[in-house]
């Protein structure tokens, strides 16, 4: 039974996987309906407002869903959101068993779902390929347990750990592979922040540009839909509105500055002064997790990479790697001075893979 548990859900995170450019600000979910050795519904969940995995996959199956075993990657919501519930949906279908991969860290859920449908007379299990699970809402996860979302810092450097020249010119140290890699980050995730050096510098919009994903058609469709929340820090309010950063879209600008400019032509500006004259970072993750931002993406120059790295605010860090060496005067990878090997911040690589002809190095700090 067991082995079997495990094959079905594996299928069921292969569903939720679907809905990785399109879920924010809820999980990925995916579901699978199983009768007598047989798949008789599926389904996954595609964006907030709209049904839940499990009734697509309800809605498959039909009158075959009762006495059927259903299993879901995350815990079945137990309270009404835009959506009812779908602990509900399940007991009223006539299951005779729900195996769920997690608990809902959610706190209007947390463990209330799964035993509501085991009052209902219906076998339950979870656990199974939990860490599976886990990774596929690492954001969710951590704004539901901290209030804060998950910070990604992306970085290109070449071999000898430099991103630009000293002239700041940095374009492009990697190839087209690592960049339609860094489209897709930019796809997955909530928010989408850079600094003003990085804006100015790069005339960067920071958006999502279809075409660059490198995906397959429905994939590209999909991620299609929506463009993360762009945020530029900006504390003293350096980058012009002319710019075409600010054309490219509405974005939330964070200073420690005011100017109602901004608001007249779209934009949100938020003033988070921190006490050391700069924007409060962490105040800002905090404001960012109120919104409902599971996902940051920090893509900046080594200034303000560094002081996310400073402050311990960095979840994961996706490094790309290209082989060139851009020499001793081009600019470090991070603005992180340290004096002693006793100050080295330890990493945990989870992962380094070849893309095109750079490679992309995903660390974690330990």
């Amino acid at each position: 039974m067991e082995s079997l548990d495990e094959l079905w859900m594996a299928r069921a995170i292969e569903l939720a996987r679907k809905g990785w450019y399109t879920t924010h600000p809820n999980p990925r979910v995916g579901c699978v309906i199983v009768r007598d050795g047989e798949v008789v519904g599926e389904g996954w969940h595609v964006r907030a407002g709209e049904p839940h995995a499990e009734v697509h996959a309800l809605r498959q199956a039909g009158d075959k869903a009762r006495g059927a075993t259903a299993y879901v990657t995350l815990e079945p919501c137990s309270h009404f959101g835009r959506t009812p519930p779908c602990a509900d949906a399940l007991i009223g279908a006539g299951l005779a068993r729900v195996v769920a991969a997690m608990q809902d860290p959610n706190p209007q859920v947390a463990g209330s779902g799964m035993r509501r449908i085991a009052e209902a007379g219906i076998d339950v299990r979870s656990g199974v390929l939990e860490n599976e699970a886990r990774a596929l809402n690492q954001g969710f996860l951590k704004r539901m347990e901290t209030g804060l979302p998950f910070v990604r810092v992306k970085l290109a450097m070449s071999l000898d750990g430099r991103t630009a020249m000293a002239s700041g010119e940095s374009q492009w140290i990697t190839g087209p592979a690592a960049r339609r890699a860094v489209q897709r980050l930019r796809a997955q995730s909530s928010v989408v922040l850079s600094g003003a050096d990085t804006v100015m510098t790069d005339d960067a919009r920071l958006t999502v540009r279809p075409d660059e994903l490198g995906l397959d058609a429905d994939q590209t469709e999909l991620a299609s839909r929506r463009q993360p929340m762009r945020v530029l820090i900006d504390g003293r309010l350096r980058v012009p509105l002319t710019a075409t950063f600010f054309q490219a879209g509405p974005a939330l600008v964070v200073s420690t500055q005011d100017d109602p400019n901004y608001a007249v032509v779209g934009h949100e500006l938020l003033n988070l002064a921190g006490l050391d004259g700069q924007v409060d970072l962490l105040a800002l993750l905090s404001e960012l997790g109120r919104r409902g931002v599971n996902e940051v993406l920090v893509e900046a120059g080594p200034r303000l990479a560094g002081a996310f790295a400073r402050l311990g605010l960095v979840d994961e860090y996706s490094i790309f790697m290209a082989p060139k060496l851009l020499g001793s005067s081009a600019r470090p990878l991070l603005e992180l001075p340290l004096e002693r090997m006793s100050e080295s911040r330890e990493l945990k690589i989870v992962d380094i893979r070849a893309v095109g002809d750079d490679w992309l190095v995903t660390a974690r700090p330990v």
